[in-house]
């Protein structure tokens, strides 16, 4: 059962790339621990909305709250705490292609406020072990695959136990076979208690790993009934 608590609150929200309203009276939650994708065709303000939710955009319209935060009232100086609150997963995997897997997730660590060694190598390999990549702490990126690095990518979201993973396009870049192992590694985390929000291209996922869905169509989010 999810918890009544929700990690993510969208209410009346308006979303706006630039000057453009992409879409309008927005009005969802996620609880904790719940799986929800978001699709939509190409430009349908997927992104937009993802962008906001990790105040890459700000809310100029509306309430929303994200992991404590309330996106309408932060800060600038707030959205470092913010994302430490929250994972994010990029399609591009937008690792460090001159250090190595531990070194990119250190780097990350000490961005957000880790000190003590022991504590920070604890953490990297409990992440790495947690998406299958327990002997891969040494290797480059360069050394891994596609499916690999996404899972690092995955690790690196997690390093600060987050609330809630917003994912996009996830396995976009990936083969069939490597998106079923990434998926399987998303549910293994969201049964450990994580929500996860992820936007994706890829409905036979949808029909594989059935889970509650948001559309953006005509500049509205709706839910779609199972």
């Amino acid at each position: 059962m999810f918890s009544s608590e929700p990690v993510l609150t969208l209410d009346n929200a308006d979303i706006f790339q630039g000057q453009k309203l992409v879409l309008g009276d927005v009005s969802f939650q996620v609880h904790k621990g719940e799986f929800v994708y978001l699709i939509g065709r190409t430009g349908s303000g997927k992104s937009s909305l993802l962008k906001t939710l990790y105040a890459d955009l700000w809310l100029q319209h509306g309430k929303g709250q994200v992991a404590g935060f309330t996106l309408n009232a932060l800060k600038p100086r707030d959205v470092p705490q913010l994302r430490r609150k929250i994972g994010i997963v990029f399609q591009d995997f937008q690792l460090f292609f001159d250090r190595s897997v531990e070194d990119n997730l250190k780097f990350v660590l000490k961005a957000t406020g880790w000190k003590d060694k022991t504590s920070m190598n604890n953490r990297i390999a409990d992440v790495l072990m947690q998406v299958g990549l327990g002997t891969a702490q040494k290797k480059m990126p360069h050394q891994l695959s596609g499916g690999e690095q996404q899972r690092v990518v995955i690790a690196r979201a997690m390093l600060n136990e987050p609330q809630i993973l917003i994912a996009d396009e996830p396995t976009g870049n990936l083969d069939p076979a490597v998106s079923d192992q990434i998926m399987k590694v998303f549910q293994a985390i969201n049964n450990a208690g994580t929500a996860i929000l992820m936007a994706t291209h890829n409905y036979d996922l949808l029909h594989k790993y059935p889970a509650r869905v948001l559309r953006c169509q005509d500049g509205q989010v709706i839910e779609l009934k199972g």
